[in-house]
């Protein structure tokens, strides 16, 4: 009898990451992809008036000191977090259980946690050209000043709804619906063609 794995057991990206230099790399690879597969991806979101209360726990939590406002953010490596919209926030750890950590800190009364782990898949697009693959996907200023390291988006890809943090000068983690997150991939993969790609 054939033992049959759950869909969930299986990582979204394995019959697609093929690792390898991969496009036109002759003259090197500008581009680094791969699926980083965090521990806990979170959601928090503030009831109305409790946005800085809100702010404040992921702080105790997480230690980063987040700004105020959409889009700001922070990162250490290890945790991120970031605004997507108002009062609301993506908290990302390498380990998992980080819902748990926060559940005697942000109350019923500040608002709620929502673990997205098994939801999202995170993908990693870094190198001198990831700037450039990224923008043929969406309509945002990927340039430094106007997207520092740290802040997040959230924006879409035709139906692929994907939120994206810059966690390095020249580095994004995007995190898209598992379901979405095979194609989105093949695209990206496809779009990083030209500049010559790494799959890691």
């Amino acid at each position: 009898m054939v033992e049959r794995q759950s869909p969930l057991e299986l990582a979204p990206l394995e019959p697609e990451l093929r690792t390898g230099s991969h496009g036109d790399f002759e003259h090197g690879v500008d581009v680094i992809l791969s699926e980083t597969r965090p521990g806990s991806i979170l959601q928090l979101a503030a009831w109305p008036g409790q946005e800085k209360e809100l702010i404040s726990g992921i702080r105790a939590v997480t230690g980063l000191a987040l700004p105020d406002g959409a889009g700001a953010g922070s990162t250490d490596g290890v945790r991120s977090v970031f605004g997507f919209a108002p009062g609301k926030f993506t908290v990302v750890d390498e380990a998992e259980g980080l819902a748990s950590a926060f559940a005697n800190v942000v109350t019923p009364a500040i608002g709620t946690v929502t673990d997205l782990s098994h939801g999202r898949t995170a993908i990693r697009i870094a190198g001198p050209k990831a700037e450039w693959v990224l923008a043929k996907f969406f309509a945002i200023d990927f340039a430094l000043p106007a997207f520092p390291v740290g802040a997040g988006r959230s924006t879409m890809h035709h139906d692929v709804f994907a939120q994206i943090q810059r966690t390095g000068a020249d580095q994004f983690d995007i995190y898209v619906f598992r379901s979405f997150a095979r194609s989105f991939w093949k695209a990206l993969c496809h779009a990083s063609e030209e500049v010559g790609y790494e799959v890691q």
